[in-house]
């Protein structure tokens, strides 16, 4: 890989990938990671090993259209030869969109502002064949006023014990919502959260939880109920990660991290 002229030190990238094939972010022993696989790439362009730090450690299967990444080098190498050279040597299912070089106390996980995630559902009788693995699929005809009007007992700031995994290790059981919404377009749904954080499964069990409150008589209270309840059991299952996509990360604008440009899922309904 050429040298070429440009600072070295801390820089951040834009990842989006298709998280299927992958036992999940986190660099594992026995298993293929999108860390392990990123970094390669990375070490490769810059001819040195290259670790990197990402916004959200995303699950086995979960998708991005917006994971941030940042990695410290003394490589001299140009934003442009960042990008095309780290997908020279990425699979197909991962590829580094953007990157730049950023302040040196920039952390793509500590700096971020908040953390946008996307549940794409295809509600119809048939399921999609391109669709497979980039959603997840309900035939049952779903409440969706019912569905938007628990969603909104979320809002603001709560212990969300209740959807947190077993697994979970976060010390602070306490996050933030800022925004919630469930949009349809034909036989299409989709839930976005926009949090501060999350807890392991968060949005997949919140997911699951108003995909059951949606035919209570009463969606809102039965929602509240499992909320200030703080007990997992009594919410909902945990949706399938397919359906699952880190949308964007959003940190100061002083740092110039720029929005990713692709679309939340490819799903061809």
């Amino acid at each position: 890989m050429p040298t070429e002229p440009a600072s070295a030190g801390r820089w951040a990238a834009l990842l989006e990938y298709d998280g299927g094939a992958y036992a999940g972010w986190q660099s594992q022993a026995h298993a293929k990671s999108l860390q392990d696989t990123v970094e390669a790439a990375l070490s490769f362009v810059a001819g040195a090993p290259v670790a990197v730090v990402c916004a959200g450690r995303t699950d086995a299967g979960v998708h991005a259209l917006g994971q941030v990444i940042h990695f410290d080098t003394a490589a001299r190498r140009t934003p442009r030869a960042w990008v095309l050279g780290a997908n020279t040597r990425l699979p197909p299912d991962i590829s580094l969109q953007w990157a730049g070089e950023v302040a040196a106390d920039f952390h793509a996980r500590h700096t971020a502002l908040r953390r946008i995630y996307r549940y794409h559902i295809l509600n119809r009788s048939a399921r999609s064949a391109l669709g497979a693995g980039r959603s997840t699929w309900i035939h049952q005809p779903l409440d969706i006023d019912a569905m938007r009007t628990a969603a909104q007992v979320l809002l603001g700031e709560h212990d969300f014990s209740a959807f947190r995994s077993v697994e979970c290790q976060s010390k602070s059981r306490m996050r933030r919502v800022e925004r919630i919404s469930v949009v349809e377009d034909r036989d299409s749904l989709c839930i976005e959260i926009s949090a501060n954080a999350y807890l392991h499964h968060m949005v997949r069990n919140i997911v699951g939880t108003l995909l059951e409150v949606q035919s209570e008589r009463d969606p809102q209270a039965a929602m509240r109920q499992i909320l200030e309840s703080r007990e997992r059991r009594l919410a909902g299952a945990t949706a399938p990660a397919a359906g699952l996509y880190l949308c964007r990360v959003e940190y100061p604008a002083t740092h110039a991290i720029p929005a990713p440009n692709g679309r939340f899922c490819y799903t061809i309904a």
